[in-house]
């Protein structure tokens, strides 16, 4: 039975675990902390994968105190020889008596084989301590392992009667600076961004991580149905560095593809008509191990994942201006939903101020009702 004691160090491991977030993709986020005779002797978390693991760096500095002590790790410890050794090994090895374990690991390579190994050497387990909390770190990890697909985040920032723009186009800012500051974090978490053309043909971003501390550039990537974009956009530059993912269709004519290429950006193709296909752009994501996309812009791309049921997350920054107009840009695009019982909901919904403006968090959940696009898929651009 877990005690108070136990939801406290686990809540440190939490912690801990936090600091690598953004950093660990493929690998979730993960804390450990070694406690013997009601003191933390050795603490640690996974940094980036390749390196050893959570559980690996506590018992290292716990060295001979981890014998007889409790490990708190914020999730299953792993079981197989990937990039780095199974770690149900190492804590045995160690001499730990007790484990307390937050989340089961999804990965069929896992699946509750490290804490089976544990048991069978006469280790004591306790599962579920702060479980929640430890699902909801990960949550883009489990969506992963168990969907095959990345993660998908999508971010807007807007008015509060939902306009990303004025009617001659003018965007910037209309959010804070503390507001755009949160969303460079939002970046730091994410594997790639994802833009439509429309975005880069008017703002000509460079999708680069600018917050404060360990810069982290994500994957760039661009929806551009039939490659209308110039060369000179800084999305394009620095390939070597930086590089730029296009994603385009069949329709695309073969003399744009070819400039993008000898400029050193990567083209492919998703979709056989005149826009894009989702879940084929996602399915590419994943193989390349992108485990948390953020799409940015626009409102025609965000609605196209959503149309496909793809969005697992949406944050929205909301500025309070209001600029209406019927020509003014709206958050997001697409058909629209024609009945209220078709729209999705954002669940365990989290509000909260930055700087001027304010910042909604919530996990999307699909209407109970809801039915398919027209299309029967989603689609990521104007024709």
């Amino acid at each position: 039975m877990a005690t108070e004691d136990d939801r406290r160090y686990m809540r440190r491991a939490l912690t801990l675990a936090r600091r690598g977030l953004g950093y660990t993709s493929p690998n979730p986020a993960v804390g450990a902390v070694v406690v013997k005779g009601g003191r933390i002797v050795g603490e640690g978390y996974h940094q980036r994968a390749g390196t050893p693991h959570a559980e690996i760096h506590a018992l290292i500095v716990a060295g001979p105190r981890a014998g007889g002590a409790t490990l708190y790790v914020t999730l299953e410890p792993c079981a197989h020889q990937g990039r780095t050794g199974p770690c149900c090994v190492a804590v045995a090895a160690a001499g730990v008596r007790r484990v307390v374990v937050a989340s089961a690991d999804p990965n069929p390579q896992v699946a509750g084989q490290g804490l089976t190994y544990l048991r069978r050497r006469r280790i004591a387990v306790e599962t579920g301590v702060e479980r929640q909390r430890a699902d909801e770190l990960n949550e883009d990890f489990f969506v992963y392992i168990t969907a095959g697909r990345p993660f998908v985040t999508w971010k807007g920032a807007m008015s509060v009667d939902g306009r990303i723009a004025t009617r001659s186009g003018a965007s910037r800012w209309i959010t804070g600076e503390a507001a755009r500051l949160a969303g460079h974090r939002l970046r730091r978490r994410a594997d790639a961004i994802l833009v439509g053309r429309a975005t880069v043909a008017a703002d000509d971003p460079t999708l680069t991580d600018r917050a404060p501390g360990r810069p982290r550039h994500p994957l760039r990537v661009v929806v551009d149905s039939r490659l209308r974009l110039p060369l000179d956009r800084r999305v394009y530059q620095d390939q070597s560095a930086l590089p730029t993912v296009v994603f385009t269709t069949a329709t695309a004519p073969a003399a744009r593809r070819r400039r993008l290429e000898r400029a050193g950006v990567e083209v492919i193709t998703a979709g056989e008509g005149s826009r894009v296909d989702p879940a084929l752009l996602l399915a590419d994501l994943a193989r390349r191990e992108v485990m948390h996309l953020l799409i940015e812009g626009g409102g025609e791309v965000a609605a196209g994942f959503l149309e496909a049921g793809l969005v697992d997350r949406v944050t929205l920054f909301v500025a309070p201006l209001l600029i209406g107009g019927r020509q003014a840009a709206p958050v997001l695009g697409g058909l629209g939903i024609a009945d209220l019982i078709h729209a999705p909901r954002l669940a365990a919904l989290h509000t909260r101020r930055v700087g001027e403006d304010l910042m909604l968090t919530g996990r999307l959940q699909p209407a109970a009702n809801a039915t398919p696009s027209p299309s029967g898929r989603g689609s990521l651009h104007r024709p």
